[in-house]
């Protein structure tokens, strides 16, 4: 890994409050990406925040919210991504036909209107950097514009994420099978 885990008792007073916020927080400690962050603790801070709101406070359900980070993770080669989120989307009851069609880079062929509308917006935004005015307003009639502004920065969200992971070469927990189904 290209960022080191730093030692607790190495830790600036910038970045022992940075944890001791994580840790207060709906994720409960610093893992993942913010140990990488940790090196920049301003910024994961307000990394941190953007997250919590994102996973746990937007618009969206967990299961549609999985939709769009999964997406991003295959679209963006980060398995480390994938892993955690793989194991959320089940968890939130996502059905698992819509996992194995991401992983596969292929359109799920059994979904809901809703799933239907997070995936072509996410898939749009991935694919072209826009979205199709249909689309965008599928979005809105369903969540309204906040919701779309919403998914936007989700999806932009977890492309830094991505990076941070491939950038920072973080190892996958072991016998972890990249962009298992």
């Amino acid at each position: 890994m290209r960022f080191p885990e730093l030692p607790k008792e190495q830790w600036t007073d910038a970045q022992r409050r940075l944890a001791d916020e994580i840790a207060a927080g709906p994720r409960g400690e610093i893992r993942g990406p913010f140990l990488a962050l940790i090196y920049s603790p301003e910024l994961a801070s307000r990394v941190q925040k953007l997250g919590e709101y994102l996973r746990f406070e937007s618009a969206f359900s967990a299961s549609l919210t999985e939709i769009a980070v999964l997406l991003t993770a295959r679209r963006y080669n980060s398995a480390n991504v994938w892993q955690s989120h793989r194991a959320l989307a089940l968890k939130s009851g996502l059905n698992t036909e819509i996992i194995a069609a991401i992983a596969s880079r292929r359109r799920p062929e059994v979904v809901s209107a809703d799933e239907s509308d997070i995936f072509d917006f996410s898939d749009e935004l991935l694919s072209t950097g826009q979205v199709t005015d249909a689309t965008f307003n599928r979005v809105t009639s369903r969540w309204g514009e906040g919701g779309a502004a919403d998914l936007i920065v989700l999806v932009g969200y977890y492309i830094t994420l991505c990076h941070v992971y491939n950038v920072s070469k973080f190892p996958l927990p072991q016998n972890a099978t990249p962009f298992q189904p």
